[in-house]
């Protein structure tokens, strides 16, 4: 499975770049998932539901489905956080899976990254991460693009993971 990461710290633009990049990548033609790591306690699911109250009542995993979607939730309780690797898989094929987060994992990223954030670059101390989308011109060894260049930022890529 191809799968390229987009990393940086709160803030920096890296949902955006993600969502620009699916619209881009799957108008080019090519299937895409997505995969976001979360750093705090996060729940899809409402309170009072009826997927809710099976989760809140000991459920292990709940699946919810409808004419317009299925979702499978997964309750954790007492186990370690699920690694990417152990995650992906759990994904239908398709030809590209982006990553939002992740980034201490060995895979390929770019980093979205903000001036205005005040976070330091994560791209110099990272040989996963292959070129850096910024708000500002930067000096680097990697590829800098600019953080709305989604155009040239899909380019690198698709040619990247080998679309």
């Amino acid at each position: 499975m191809r799968i390229f990461g987009v990393v940086g710290y709160k803030n920096a633009g890296k949902t955006g770049l993600m969502e620009r990049l699916v619209i881009e990548i799957t108008g080019r033609g090519f299937t895409v998932s997505t995969l976001k790591h979360a750093h705090h306690t996060f729940d899809v699911d409402q309170p009072g539901k009826d997927s809710y109250r099976h989760r809140d009542a000991g459920a292990h995993q709940v699946l919810l489905a409808s004419r317009a979607r299925w979702a499978l939730m997964t309750e954790i309780r007492d186990q370690d956080e699920p690694a990417l690797a152990d995650l992906l898989p759990r994904l239908d094929p398709v030809d590209l899976v982006l990553v939002e987060g992740y980034k201490r994992d060995s895979h390929p990223k770019i980093e979205a990254y903000r001036v205005e954030t005040g976070h330091p670059l994560i791209a110099p101390d990272d040989p996963t991460v292959r070129a850096v989308a910024s708000d500002t011109p930067l000096k680097v060894d990697q590829p800098v693009f600019d953080l709305n260049d989604t155009v040239a930022i899909a380019d690198f890529v698709v040619k990247e993971v080998g679309l």
